[in-house]
């Protein structure tokens, strides 16, 4: 039974006319977005949180999390919104003349900042060309710098704190909130990681990430010393207290960042990882809602002819892939099903003791003209029904492909159709997070099943499947290719005809 907590008040969130996949999965899961960008939204929460003195610390208060990002604009506006910074600098010349130039076209071109002057940048630099060699090297570590066009939507490796900020639109010439790249998935894994059993050894981590590197000094030196106005932000709603999720989530990220990596190299796997366990998150809870058992994702370990696997793997993909939609039509049923829409149905006035239901539980219809259909309690719920699968449709169920793709679980590789075929980027993660030193290959494609609902070998499609779905060769075959990937990643080692292991080939780099 899911431990649920009620819904936020309705002011809380003013835009939300339905309130169905937010009772299901929480406020919001969002498609339009990226593992990256997600992991970018999460430290943000994070830095805003430690910064207060309660970073993974709900205090007991689920809901509301409250935070106050960063901006940094002047920051944004000298590395994204300065075209004339290289021009200046590739023309050579007179320090001071250079200085002068671009100060004077920054101070008429910036935005959001609260007072135009640059003027401080020239007396913490020897030279023009200096600066401008920084901005260059930090422009240069733009995550996905090809997908954001907006400058004010366009984001720093996270070094650390100073590159932290969210995500704003100036087209007004006002700084606002702008929900494309951020759309809340980030501030969820936030909440999750603050319900998990891991957080009190998480903490640690991600305030030594937060103090940042070198990098991180050379964008405080950046930015002037003022008091920066942040405004409140935090409607995110995640509806458990607890779920086995949460704590998958912390346990894999805790044993990624034990290893003692550099940023570099741990922060591609904790997005992997985040998004994967949201992809898990909307699948298990949806099987939790639909009574249904927990999803299985049979992985095609790609070959270069269609196998059966590749056929199993698409079914696979198609079932996993209509479950959302299921629970939120048991969702709408279940309603129509409690002993108080039942005894509305059987009362004076049926019609309108429904509505009202409908209107307490899932804020529709929140005006007359969202329903104009005939004042009858079956049709008012067959409507109800449309729209929410409706507005499913729209964002929700998008999640599990979206994330799919951005976590490497999901490919069209060989085929036009989707279905799970890992790539070498979740597989790394994947190791990473589950292997301390080495590990028996059977062992390990064992726990993938058991630990994320992975069948790749012929004894875990024996307990997945069908019997008449089930072909020992096929996945035999299917296990066999993994392990040869594996062999070149360097991250295998046979021993024997009978021994093969699986090794984490950062534990020794590591330490």
């Amino acid at each position: 039974m899911l431990d649920s907590l009620p819904p936020p008040p309705v002011h809380d969130h003013p835009r939300n006319d339905m309130w169905v996949d937010e009772q299901i999965w929480g406020h919001r899961l969002w498609d339009s977005t990226t593992p990256w960008l997600i992991f970018l939204e999460f430290l943000g929460v994070a830095e805003a949180c430690e910064r207060e003195g309660r970073l993974l610390d709900d205090g007991g208060q689920p809901y509301p999390l409250r935070f106050k990002p960063a901006r940094r604009l002047y920051l944004r506006n000298i590395l994204y919104n300065s075209e004339a910074l290289t021009r200046i600098a590739t023309r050579g010349g007179n320090d001071v003349a250079a200085w002068d130039e671009w100060i004077t076209t920054m101070n008429e071109r910036a935005q959001g900042v609260p007072v135009r002057d640059f003027g401080y940048l020239r007396r913490r630099f020897n030279s023009f060309r200096d600066f401008a060699s920084l901005v260059s090297m930090l422009r240069s570590s733009t995550i996905e710098s090809g997908s954001n066009k907006r400058w004010s939507s366009r984001f720093v490796f996270p070094f650390g704190r100073h590159a932290l900020y969210e995500d704003l639109n100036l087209a007004t010439g006002t700084a606002s909130r702008e929900y494309i790249n951020f759309g809340l998935p980030g501030e969820l894994i936030y909440q999750m990681l603050c319900r998990c059993s891991s957080a009190p050894a998480l903490r640690p981590h991600l305030a030594k990430a937060l103090d940042g590197d070198p990098c991180d000094r050379l964008l405080a030196l950046v930015e002037p010393d003022y008091e920066e106005d942040r405004q409140t932000r935090g409607n995110a709603f995640l509806p458990y207290r607890a779920h086995p999720c949460f704590d998958e989530l912390g346990q894999d990220w805790l044993a990624v960042l034990e290893l003692g990596l550099p940023r570099f190299d741990a922060y591609p796997h904790l997005a992997i990882l985040g998004a994967l366990h949201l992809l898990r998150y909307q699948l298990v809870v949806g099987a939790q809602v639909t009574e249904r058992p927990a999803p299985s994702f049979i992985c095609e370990i790609v070959a270069p002819r269609k196998t059966l696997v590749r056929e199993l793997s698409v079914t696979s993909y198609q079932r996993n892939n209509a479950l959302p939609e299921r629970a939120v039509e048991r969702f709408v049923t279940a309603i129509s099903q409690e002993a108080g829409w039942q005894a509305a149905q059987g009362g004076e006035a049926p019609y309108t003791d429904c509505r009202r239901i409908l209107v307490d539980r899932v804020r529709w219809p929140s005006t007359s003209k969202e329903y104009e259909g005939p004042h009858d309690p079956d049709q008012l719920l067959a409507e109800f029904r449309r729209a929410s699968v409706a507005r499913h449709r729209n964002h929700v169920a998008n999640v599990h492909r979206s994330y799919g793709l951005g976590a490497g679980l999901v490919s069209r590789r060989g085929t036009t159709r989707l279905r799970y075929a890992p790539t070498d980027a979740l597989l790394k993660a994947l190791i990473l997070a589950n292997v301390s030193t080495r590990m028996d290959y059977r062992a390990l494609l064992a726990r993938l099943y058991e630990r994320y609902g992975l069948v790749i070998g012929e004894r875990e499609a024996r307990l997945a499947l069908d019997p008449d779905d089930y072909d020992e060769k096929a996945f035999a075959a299917n296990s066999a290719r993994l392990e040869r990937r594996l062999r070149t990643l360097g991250m295998l080692r046979r021993l024997s005809d009978a021994c093969a292991y699986v090794e984490n080939p950062m534990t020794k780099s590591a330490r």
